[in-house]
């Protein structure tokens, strides 16, 4: 009788984290906003980053970008280390960023706004830039706005004018995409219903960019944290408290994130520093 031997089969290799950052701390004067601070982000994650007020969220998020140094620890963008900040070299990955209030510049056109680099660092023709534009603007439902101003929008409109931006990109230079988009409190100040539009575009626009399908978002709306990420990170005090699937806030025993999903005054986190 022969013997048969079942070869096993080989382990897959885990693919390479978008971003890691290991023992990451920041100060600002005397306040440790960042206290060893580990996480990932990996492709096609739709991460938030939660927490009270003051815990470092927004710090993250431009750290991440290379837009503020940190005070210590490592980044890694797609497996390679960052030294210094965004423009003293090019990042392994794109990475595109929305600002808190839009940061639209207010003399500008829309057109001018979403097209401002490749007006300003491209050999691209006017005629295809605005088509470029006209582009990202159909892709976040404003068409037809392209020549009107910031102040000539809702604010709803100039968030959404912000994402066009976000996710421009040169299409002779492809390395440049935006692998992952960055979302610093996307629908802070929105009303319920512009909040969903801005949600529901978020995933639309995870659906429909085959490269920027990978984001991290700031908020601190249960609508938002609910709607746009499938995993969730707790910042408090400087540290990640708990991170998990955004369905687990709901049964989670730790404290500090049950406090702070139900919104009571009662719980470990410390009320005068949220």
């Amino acid at each position: 009788m022969t013997e048969q031997i079942l070869e096993q089969p080989l382990e897959q290799p885990l693919e390479q984290p978008l971003i890691e950052l290991k023992g990451v701390s920041k100060s600002f004067g005397s306040n440790k906003i960042l206290d060893q601070v580990d996480f990932t982000i990996h492709r096609g994650d739709a991460l938030g980053i939660i927490g009270p007020s003051g815990t470092g969220k927004s710090t993250i998020l431009r750290i991440i970008a290379g837009l503020t140094p940190a005070d210590e620890g490592e980044i890694y963008v797609q497996g390679v280390r960052r030294e210094g900040l965004i423009e003293d070299g090019a990042s392994a990955v794109g990475i595109g960023m929305v600002f808190q209030q839009a940061a639209l510049f207010d003399s500008l056109t829309v057109d001018e706004n979403i097209g401002f680099l490749l007006y300003q660092h491209s050999n691209l023709s006017k005629k295809r830039i605005r088509a470029l534009v006209d582009e990202k603007l159909e892709m976040v439902g404003l068409p037809g706005v392209a020549d009107r101003f910031p102040a000539e929008l809702s604010g709803g409109m100039r968030k959404r004018v912000s994402f066009a931006r976000a996710i421009m990109s040169n299409p002779d230079k492809p390395e440049e995409t935006p692998e992952i988009l960055l979302y610093d409190e996307p629908t802070a100040g929105l009303d319920p219903i512009a909040s969903t539009v801005i949600e529901d575009l978020i995933r639309q626009l995870q659906d429909v960019n085959e490269t920027s399908n990978s984001y991290a978002i700031v908020t601190h709306q249960h609508s938002t944290i609910r709607r746009t990420a499938d995993r969730v990170v707790f910042l408090y005090q400087g540290k990640v408290q708990w991170e998990g699937k955004v369905g687990e806030v709901d049964t989670t025993d730790n404290p500090s994130i049950r406090q702070f999903m139900s919104g009571n005054i009662d719980g470990p986190i410390n009320i005068a520093g949220a």
